[in-house]
């Protein structure tokens, strides 16, 4: 698998198990373990490359943590990206508080001189929280029913933001929102 970084929004607890809940009722199914197995942690990705350097972030993205709040998040519904992945996700309300956090962690990197994706930019950012990967296409519409099982909207706050690199995750570093902090 390829290698790479992201930077991800975490959740708070009890958004973060409803998000678990759902990966391990796929797992059980045996129709989805890779978010498992790359020991992932349920998050939202706000910018992913394949290459940068981790210490030239860390204080950009802890400064800029430490100016935000805990950002309100509702997942309100559940889709497929259609490409050889076969990624599940749950969909967040875009809320404006949401987009234009995005939108200010790109612009934070990119005075770094990092490059951003057209993916990423704030009129082409998809933001969604991946259930599952790899799902066979055979199985796509059991994974989508197992999903409709969860009482949706499940809402909760974004918390954290840190970098991970993958595949599998390893975490360089998080911050929490408003938290200045030192940890």
């Amino acid at each position: 698998m390829s290698q790479g970084f992201s930077i991800e929004l975490y959740f708070d607890p009890a958004l973060e198990n409803q998000v678990l809940k759902a990966w391990n009722v796929l797992a059980r199914r045996q129709i989805s373990t890779q978010l498992i197995e790359i020991e992932s942690r349920p998050h939202i990705t706000l910018f992913s490359s394949p290459f940068l350097d981790p210490a030239k972030l860390e204080s950009v993205i802890k400064s800029f943590a430490s100016k935000q709040e805990p950002l309100p998040l509702s997942f309100s519904s559940i889709g497929a990206f259609p490409n050889e992945n076969n990624v599940l996700f749950l969909s967040p309300a875009p809320t404006m508080s949401l987009l234009q956090f995005q939108a200010q962690v790109c612009e934070a990197i990119k005075k770094e001189g990092i490059e951003v994706g057209e993916e990423f930019k704030a009129d082409a950012w998809i933001p969604y929280c991946p259930v599952a990967q790899e799902v066979p296409k055979t199985r796509m519409a059991e994974a989508f029913c197992v999903l409709r099982e969860l009482k949706l909207p499940v809402s909760g706050y974004a918390m954290d933001i840190g970098l991970v690199e993958f595949s599998p995750v390893r975490e360089h570093f998080s911050f929490g929102l408003g938290n200045t902090i030192d940890t």
